[in-house]
């Protein structure tokens, strides 16, 4: 049991919030595994949304917990918990330097703040004694004037710190924008994948729509690194990548999954819609001459293989995708440059 999952309850919670969730797991017959467990902990504690949704609609459609379905659980809500620094340490530090900053600006101008109260009470002690007024006016605006170059000062001060800190967020927006894109590619990556599809399969168990993916691997790709270089496979990668985001729509999903297979999501598309779309991308990537940038070469027969399926409600992310990898295999078999969706599979095939 990881120990961020009790650091913020007490002991007689947690006994409690221990005992509902072997309670629950025992309703819905799930093993009393210490992977299980972990993952029904969480959810009886309520610590992950996501989670505990994903678990209602299971429960609610009477899908059960197979060994998939609870394996797929702990693997992405309990091991796969991201549990990872929001900031770098070097941010944190320029955080707690402008915090710094901030708080020596403030008693700084407490103590200027005391200073003028007291000049000013000087002030009020000539008046009481029926002073001559022309010193006490031009000491009274001294004193206002200091006023306002202070409060000057320091408004200068905290626009700097307010400027110090929208560079810091934007750094850290760039910092996590990179870190869920794919360097090579500037496609999604596998951690911005595994979210995106999170919140899909969700999405679409609890509206009802269909969900499908399209997996798509170049052909030949070794050849190409070996016989013209890794520059020019990363080149065709590039390419196919493109070609891929272009032929989605802008709330689907084109990341990197892996090597040279690229994977496509598309939310609300069934099988049919996403074999259409899968098709103009293959005969896209088809058409398309690449040039060797190294040579000028023009090089044609850069072609890809694509496999097709949908979501299953109540399925795990890991079943669609091997269901999605035997219709990309199939696809290679028939000869390769071509797609082939789920449906087209024959029964041993889409079983094996």
């Amino acid at each position: 049991m990881s120990a961020t999952a009790t650091d913020d309850i007490d002991f007689e919670h947690a006994t409690a919030t221990a005992s509902r969730a072997l309670q629950q797991m025992a309703a819905h017959a799930v093993p009393a595994t210490p992977q299980n467990f972990e993952v029904w902990f969480k959810f009886t504690l309520g610590t992950s949304p996501e989670l505990s949704k994903l678990i209602n609609i299971l429960i609610e459609s009477k899908r059960g917990f197979d060994s998939t379905t609870n394996r797929s659980l702990f693997a992405t809500y309990v091991a796969g918990d991201p549990g990872r620094e929001a900031n770098p340490v070097d941010v944190l530090q320029q955080l707690q330097d402008l915090l710094s900053t901030a708080r020596d600006y403030l008693e700084a101008s407490a103590a200027d703040n005391r200073n003028h109260v007291a000049a000013l009470g000087g002030v009020a002690a000539l008046i009481d004694q029926n002073a001559d007024p022309r010193p006490i006016i031009q000491r009274l605006v001294g004193e206002l004037s200091k006023a306002v170059l202070r409060a000057t000062t320091l408004e200068a001060n905290f626009t700097a710190s307010l400027q110090e800190l929208d560079k810091i967020r934007s750094h850290l927006a760039t910092a996590e924008e990179r870190s869920r894109t794919d360097a090579l590619t500037g496609l999604a990556n596998r951690h911005a994948l595994d979210d995106f599809l999170r919140a899909a399969q969700i999405a679409a168990m609890e509206n009802g729509k269909p969900l499908s993916i399209i997996l798509i691997d170049i052909d030949h790709f070794k050849t190409f690194n070996d016989q013209f270089g890794h520059q020019f496979g990363d080149q065709v990668l590039r390419l196919i990548a493109k070609l891929l985001k272009d032929g989605l729509r802008a709330d689907d999903l084109a990341a990197r999954f892996g090597g040279e297979e690229l994977v496509g999501v598309l939310p609300g598309a069934d099988v049919k819609v996403a074999r259409a779309v899968a098709e103009r991308i293959r005969n896209a990537i088809a058409h398309r001459q690449v040039t060797r940038r190294s040579t000028g070469e023009v090089l044609t027969g850069v072609t890809a293989s694509i496999g097709v399926a949908q979501f299953a409600p109540g399925e795990t992310i890991t079943s669609l995708f091997e269901r999605c990898d035997r219709a990309l295999y199939a696809a290679k078999r028939a000869g390769r440059n071509r797609t082939v969706s789920e449906s087209e599979l024959d029964p041993d095939t889409a079983a094996a």
